[in-house]
């Protein structure tokens, strides 16, 4: 079978719910195919019926784990059997872990860098020549704004989307007149499960409430994806929050940053 044959396809990771799900929304209104991939079956076959259904496009979906290398042959499998090439990557599978350092767990730790870095680093080297021999597509890569600076008790997450942010950067400036966009959305706190998932519930930062919602996230990422943005800020305070931070130095900033993201838990009888 000649390449030629294949169809293209948006691909999405960790498309089951948040930022992901409202991605492959966006991407279905615009006539795109999908594969979503995530770990949970039941849900991703509700979301691919009511994609397709409501959008009238071709939905695939593979429940799988990211965290182990053999995923990335499962993706490829299918995507042979299905006779589908990817278009777009979206690198939106991930996860944090809140708290000191030193008190998570080796395999807890590795489980994340194993996601949310090499994962999305061996689909983005596996999909992009291929991309580039076709003078089209590119790669959304789903980080925070948490990767602008070192983040006290949830230093390993943040240091991953500075990860993110920094490679989607470089591959950006490389791929610079080949047609291909490479873009990386970094939203502050969205209103999705993301955080109470990670064990942040009493940060003064999840407290105080705020944040905006999955779909303008999703919204505002898809647009400056097409518009061939690098690095996209889906609010106008995390627009502010980004340029305050390039001006700021680290020394200042760590102390109020410690602030914001050190657990607060109340003493019995308070």
């Amino acid at each position: 079978m000649q390449k030629t044959d294949l169809r293209p396809l948006t691909l999405i990771t960790g498309g089951a719910q948040g930022i992901g799900k409202a991605l492959a929304l966006e991407f279905a209104k615009t006539g795109h195919d999908l594969l979503l991939v995530s770990r949970n079956t039941q849900k991703l076959e509700k979301i691919a019926d009511e994609i397709s259904e409501q959008h009238g496009v071709n939905v695939l979906f593979l429940a799988c784990d990211l965290t182990l290398v053999k995923s990335i042959g499962e993706i490829e499998t299918l995507l042979h059997k299905e006779q589908y090439y990817v278009q777009n990557l979206v690198n939106n599978a991930g996860f944090g872990l809140a708290g000191p350092f030193a008190g998570h767990q080796p395999d807890e730790v590795r489980a994340m860098i194993d996601l949310n870095v090499r994962a999305l680093t061996d689909l983005s080297r596996l999909f992009l020549p291929d991309m580039l021999a076709r003078k089209s597509g590119g790669i959304l890569n789903v980080s925070s704004m948490g990767g602008l600076l070192p983040g006290p008790y949830q230093a390993a997450y943040y240091a991953s989307k500075a990860y993110v942010i920094s490679l989607t950067q470089a591959l950006s400036w490389e791929c610079l007149g080949t047609n291909v966009h490479i873009s990386t959305l970094a939203p502050g706190p969205v209103r999705t499960d993301f955080h109470a998932t990670m064990g942040a519930r009493s940060e003064l930062y999840v407290k105080s409430g705020g944040g905006i919602s999955a779909k303008k996230a999703a919204r505002m990422g898809y647009s400056g994806f097409k518009c061939g943005q690098c690095l996209i800020i889906p609010s106008f305070l995390g627009q502010i929050g980004a340029l305050a931070l390039k001006i700021l130095p680290h020394d200042l900033l760590m102390p109020i940053m410690g602030w914001f993201l050190k657990a607060r838990i109340k003493q019995h009888g308070q």
